[in-house]
C-alpha cells in the first residue's frame, strides 16, 4: 500500500466575524484591474507551523504530539485589528490581517511547537514569525499592480477572540481552488 504525502499544517481558527470584515475589504479593492486571489471564507485561519507534506502513516502520530503539546497550555486572547501587506505595498504578494492581543503566549505556542517538531525532522521556520489571517494572494507577473492604499488605510472594530484549541489540517490544492481537510482539533486547558 502507497503511503501518501499531504501537506499539513497546525493553525488557530478564526472567529466567523472575520468573514464581514473581509468582505467590506474586499470592497476597497472592487475597482482594481489586478488579479487578486481571495482566500474563501472556511479557509481562513491563523498558521502556527506549516509542516509540508508528511506521510499519510505519520498523522496519528502528529496528532498525539500537538494534543500533548496543548493540553496543558491556558486559553489566551488574540484580536484582529488592522490590515497589512507582504512584502512591501508597491508589489503586494499577501493581503493580511493583523493579529495582536496576547503575543507572549501565542509565541510561546508557535516556539515550542517549532522545537518539537524541528526534533522530529521537519523544516525549520525560515523567517520571523509575524502572526497574521491570510485574505488574499497576488501572483506576478500580471498587467496591473495593484493599488491596496485603501485596503491599507481601512479601518474596522477590533475583533477579540479566544484561543482555546488549536487545529490540524491537511491541504489539497484542486482546480477550483484550495480544500483543507481537518485532521484534528486540540482543546488547550480550561484551567
Amino acid at each position: 500500500m502507497k503511503n501518501r504525502l499531504l501537506r499539513t499544517f497546525i493553525a488557530i481558527p478564526t472567529p466567523h466575524s472575520v468573514k464581514s470584515i473581509k468582505q467590506m475589504l474586499i470592497s476597497t479593492l472592487e475597482n482594481d484591474k489586478s488579479e487578486i486571489r481571495w482566500v474563501k471564507h472556511i479557509n481562513l485561519h491563523l498558521t502556527i507551523k506549516f509542516l509540508g507534506f508528511t506521510p499519510e502513516n505519520k498523522i496519528e502520530g502528529i496528532c498525539d504530539d500537538i494534543n500533548t503539546l496543548v493540553k496543558s497550555r491556558s486559553t489566551f486572547h488574540l484580536s484582529i485589528s488592522n490590515t497589512g501587506c507582504f512584502p512591501n505595498k508597491t508589489k503586494p504578494s499577501v493581503l493580511y490581517l493583523d493579529v495582536d492581543g496576547d503575543l507572549d503566549s501565542l509565541s510561546s505556542l508557535v516556539g515550542d511547537t517549532e522545537e518539537l517538531f524541528i526534533k522530529k525532522g521537519y523544516p525549520k521556520l525560515e523567517n520571523h514569525f509575524s502572526p497574521h489571517v491570510t485574505l488574499a494572494r497576488i501572483k506576478y507577473p500580471q498587467k496591473f499592480t495593484p493599488d491596496i492604499t485603501s485596503f491599507l488605510n481601512s479601518s474596522y472594530d477590533s475583533i477579540d477572540f479566544p484561543v482555546n484549541h488549536v487545529q490540524f489540517f491537511s491541504s489539497e490544492l484542486l482546480p477550483e481552488g484550495v480544500f483543507y481537510n481537518l485532521l484534528g482539533t486540540f482543546p488547550l486547558s480550561d484551567i
